[in-house]
C-alpha cells in the first residue's frame, strides 16, 4: 500500500513541477525572442560564406585536367587497394598451402602405417623379406 501512495505522491509533484516550468517559460517571452536571435548568430558562425561555398562547391569539368592532388590522390587510393588486395590473396594462398600440407601429410601417414601392416603381415622370417629380393630368371 506504501508503494502506491509513494507513486501517487511522486506523480502529482510531477505534474506540478511541469504546470510551475510552463507558466514560467510563458512569461518569458522577451527572453525567447534573444534566444533566437543568439541562435541564429550560431546558426551564422557555424555556415561559411556565400562566395566560399560556391567557391567550395564548384565542380571540376569532366574534360578539365586533374590538379596534381586529385591524381596523387588517387593513385595513392588505388596503390592501397592493390596491396590490400595483394595481401588478402597471399594470406588466402598461405592457409590453402598449409592446408593441402596438412592433408598431404595425413595421407602420406595413412599410406605408410598400410604399407608397413601389409609388410607385417606377409612377413616370411627372411630380412629382408622374401617378395621384395626375388630374382626373375
Amino acid at each position: 500500500m506504501a508503494w502506491r501512495q509513494l507513486l501517487l505522491a511522486s506523480g502529482l509533484l510531477a505534474a506540478v513541477l511541469l504546470t510551475m516550468l510552463q507558466e514560467g517559460t510563458g512569461a518569458s517571452v522577451g527572453t525567447q525572442q534573444v534566444a533566437e536571435q543568439e541562435a541564429q548568430e550560431d546558426v551564422e558562425q557555424i555556415f561559411m560564406q556565400e562566395s566560399d561555398a560556391s567557391n567550395f562547391l564548384k565542380k571540376r569539368d569532366k574534360r578539365s585536367p586533374k590538379s596534381r592532388d586529385e591524381a596523387n590522390a588517387e593513385n595513392r587510393q588505388k596503390l592501397r587497394a592493390d596491396e590490400l588486395r595483394r595481401e588478402y590473396h597471399e594470406e588466402q594462398r598461405n592457409e590453402f598451402e598449409n592446408f593441402v600440407e596438412e592433408q598431404n601429410d595425413e595421407q602420406e601417414e595413412r599410406s605408410r602405417e598400410a604399407i608397413e601392416q601389409w609388410r607385417q603381415w606377409h612377413y616370411d622370417g627372411l630380412y629382408p623379406s622374401y617378395l621384395y629380393n626375388r630374382h626373375h630368371i
